[in-house]
């Protein structure tokens, strides 16, 4: 048996602010939507889905909504790293510093969405 990821399932909570962020500054396009539901992101290789998540599952007497889970998307990136992550800082956009390890072929720098979903850049070393 082979798989292929098709598509990985984010739940959110406000699918509004998320495909501003997806859409208007990680410039991924939209494939399907369903207003403020649903929305389905052409990402490389590899479909990102948006998915309201149930009201019962929230909590808002905590404050702005955080996401904490063990999942981290990563994004190869054709340019320069370093320029990548300047222009999402400007966008204020949560990003940790640039790092790689020994023996290790990229450059990685992890970053946050705005419901705290861990994204990670990565561009091959020259």
């Amino acid at each position: 048996m082979k798989l292929n990821l098709n598509t990985l399932i984010l739940f959110v909570q406000d699918v509004d602010k998320l495909k501003r962020f997806y859409v208007d500054i990680l410039h991924f396009e939209i494939v399907e939507e369903a207003k403020s539901a649903w929305l389905l992101l052409k990402a490389g290789n590899c479909n990102i889905g948006l998915h309201k998540i149930g009201e019962e599952y929230l909590d808002n007497s905590k404050g702005e909504f955080k996401f904490d889970n063990n999942v981290k998307m990563v994004f190869e990136v054709d340019e320069d790293i370093n320029k990548v992550r300047e222009h999402l800082l400007k966008k204020d956009v949560f990003m940790k510093e640039i790092k790689t390890f020994d023996n290790y072929t990229t450059l990685i720098c992890d970053g946050e969405d705005p419901e705290g979903n861990v994204f990670q850049l990565q561009q091959k070393k020259n």
